[in-house]
């Protein structure tokens, strides 16, 4: 259903519910009051019909339909036009969803038009229904209804990512290879929301000026003024989750760092071990050697050999072997390879 509520204020008290949008043209000229239009996605035909009986500007129109604005409040001739982002935190999925909404509002209506689920536009229709003294300030009263609301919705997301934040916190010193991912993902979540938020300052005090042609009430301005209070307070936070992002994802790289160091000092004190052990296998192969290689020689009893009948072959041929032998091994005990 595009048209969600439909309804003609007179005085800030609902006079007329409209079964279509020619109908509330007729009233509204027969009243002279305000129209509140709640649209959801609405179709071409629907939206330009809008934007003819109001003399809505084609750029905004386009942009109403289009959808992916950036939060932000223009002047259309007498005509506002304003796009917020409400966001809502889904616990589930550890996920923030941002909506979109376009509100056109002129000396004689007001046009919501949402892309999203959020935010809950009949709440807010109902708190201005209760205060129709308020309501009878016209368009900009809605403006502030929608505003409060929006960022009333965004506590429980600020809520949501800190408790997320956290959970990192915790999960830092870990060691899980997953935190770096969300710590990522985290970030890019709080950019958007801060995206959303950021200007909303700037929003409220324009419409807190007003116009010199239509000055803000009074009232209007203490309403927006606590807006503004909260907006600003929701900002400190944002920009906090930011700071503390950043920290978060420094000290990770720190302590992957540290890791991997430690994981090489490992590996160098293992092959530090390796070469020891193979230095001492091979001092004892050679000394070992060494004896072999007499004997082997002094065995193959060749006819030819003079030491064969020498008298002191023997003693002469283990003393060959000993000497070598212990030769190697103070030379290998010197070089520390033994």
């Amino acid at each position: 259903m595009t048209i969600v509520d439909n309804a003609v204020y007179v005085n800030g008290l609902r006079t007329a519910d409209p079964e279509n949008l020619d109908e509330t043209y007729f009233v509204l000229r027969q009243r002279e009051g305000m129209a509140w239009i709640g649209l959801y996605r609405p179709d071409a035909e629907e939206l330009q019909s809008v934007g003819e009986e109001f003399d809505l500007n084609p750029l905004a129109v386009e942009d109403a339909l289009a959808g992916h604005q950036r939060a932000k409040l223009e002047h259309y001739g007498e005509c506002l036009f304003l796009v917020l982002r409400p966001a809502r935190y889904r616990d589930d999925v550890e996920k923030v969803d941002f909506g979109e909404i376009h509100v056109f509002a002129g000396d004689e209506y007001v046009v919501t038009v949402r892309h999203a689920e959020s935010p809950d536009l009949a709440k807010v229709r109902r708190r201005m229904e209760s205060m129709p003294e308020f309501l009878a300030l016209g368009p900009e009263a809605v403006l502030y209804g929608i505003l409060d609301q929006v960022v009333d919705e965004y506590e429980p997301v600020a809520a949501g990512l800190e408790n997320d934040i956290d959970e990192i916190e915790d999960d830092l010193f870990g060691a899980d290879p997953e935190v770096s991912r969300r710590i990522y993902e985290l970030s890019r979540q709080v950019i958007t929301f801060q995206r959303a938020t950021s200007p909303l300052a700037g929003i409220l005090q324009a419409l807190m000026a007003g116009t010199p042609e239509r000055p803000a009430d009074a009232d209007l301005q203490d309403h927006l003024r606590d807006v503004l209070d909260h907006v600003l307070r929701l900002n400190e936070r944002v920009a906090s989750f930011r700071a503390l992002l950043q920290n978060a994802l420094a000290v990770n790289a720190a302590l992957v760092a540290q890791r991997q160091n430690e994981e090489m000092q490992r590996m160098t004190e293992s092959s530090f071990e390796q070469n020891e052990q193979v230095k001492r296998i091979s001092s004892w192969a050679a000394i070992l050697f060494a004896p072999t290689l007499v004997a082997s020689i002094y065995g193959m009893n060749f006819t030819a050999m003079p030491e064969l009948t020498w008298t002191y072959g023997y003693p002469y041929a283990i003393g060959l072997m000993l000497a070598m032998g212990l030769g190697l091994y103070v030379t290998f005990k010197h070089n520390k390879w033994i």
